[in-house]
């Protein structure tokens, strides 16, 4: 045995290598409906890469698993970092898994916007959520996409989905424009917060409130306890300011320990009280239904940049129009008007 077969963790090294390139997309189907985690980390990689030949690949998966989605619930996780997400999705998905569901978590790491590279260290942060059989972890780069959060997550969330997992964690990078986007693809969106009241009210933007469902003050713990339960009586309070929402749900707030595992349950039966509410109100399909039409012109919108961006023609004279910019010989918008026409003119020719 060689050294680097013995530093092969025994239970990988036998383990079936799948090559994209010579797997058929009915395979690929198949194992995810199966529940198969090692052909669905593959499917999310299709779905990540930029290849074209693995976005070919990776929409017919998709249109497969399409049908068999939709059954889950999606819970959007989000709050300043260091509040302790990592730690209450670990904390919340084991109150799921000892229900006998299943659990996938889908983890946004920042991406640099230097070197472009992500830590991806959500699994070591969630040690004991990543052993369990019937959970999954995937921690995806934000990449450059709207508000951080991964341009493919919500692909990803039909393939989890098809794969069987009963609930999505959706963790956001924190707070910030990206839980625009979260919203905009969860059913509840769960807003966690530190002790402290008075700093956390005029901090935290009021559109994150606004669209927060369940609010948790998390580490209510040893000398934090009774600013916690301060921070939650003042939230209450807050939130009557707020106009109702369309779902006919007054957003609650909890307190709890995630790391000590306490409140934890009080949480899921607030989650709880919310599907069973919203359900009776009808409110999930018409919003999962916007929520599907807003992704539909946000795609058509990142397209558009992606074709002007690689356009010939606007790439040749690029360097001198932003140099015109930068001298003050244009304005911006005179710039990017010229761009935009040039591209236009182009497209007008083709046709």
């Amino acid at each position: 045995m060689s050294d680097g077969d013995r530093n092969i963790n025994p239970a990988l090294r036998n383990r079936k290598r799948i090559h994209p390139e010579n797997t058929s997309t009915t395979e690929y189907v198949d194992k995810i409906l199966a529940g198969d985690r090692v052909f669905l980390s593959r499917a999310i990689t299709l779905i990540e890469s930029r290849q074209a030949k693995h976005q070919e690949q990776a929409q017919k998966i998709l249109t497969a698993c399409l049908p068999h989605s939709g059954r889950g619930i999606r819970i959007g996780i989000t709050g300043t970092p260091g509040v302790g997400k990592s730690t209450f999705i670990e904390a919340l998905g084991q109150v799921f898994l000892a229900e006998g569901k299943k659990v996938g978590v889908l983890a946004i790491d920042p991406s640099s916007p230097i070197s472009k590279g992500s830590i991806l260290g959500d699994k070591t942060r969630m040690a004991t959520l990543s052993r369990e059989e019937r959970a999954f972890i995937r921690p995806s780069p934000a990449g450059t996409s709207l508000g951080g959060v991964a341009q493919k997550t919500r692909e990803t969330i039909i393939l989890c989905e098809a794969a069987g997992f009963d609930h999505i964690l959706l963790e956001t990078v924190g707070v910030g424009q990206s839980e625009v986007a979260v919203h905009a693809m969860t059913d509840l969106f769960l807003l966690l917060l530190l002790p402290g009241a008075g700093d956390d009210l005029q901090g935290i933007k009021r559109g994150i409130v606004e669209m927060a469902d369940l609010l948790v003050i998390n580490k209510a713990e040893a000398e934090r306890e009774k600013l916690a339960r301060d921070t939650q009586r003042a939230y209450r309070n807050a939130l009557h300011l707020y106009p109702p929402k369309d779902s006919g749900w007054t957003p609650k707030v909890a307190a709890c320990s995630a790391l000590h595992n306490v409140g934890i349950p009080e949480v899921r039966a607030l989650i709880q009280a919310y599907f069973t509410q919203v359900r009776q109100h009808n409110y999930l399909v018409p919003k999962r239904r916007e929520q599907a039409l807003f992704w539909f012109q946000e795609t058509i919108e990142q397209q558009l940049q992606q074709l002007f961006q690689q356009d010939a023609s606007v790439q040749k004279v690029l360097p001198d129009i932003r140099q015109q910019v930068t001298d003050e010989a244009l304005t911006p918008f005179q710039g990017a008007r010229q761009l935009l026409d040039i591209f236009l003119q182009k497209k007008d020719r083709v046709e």
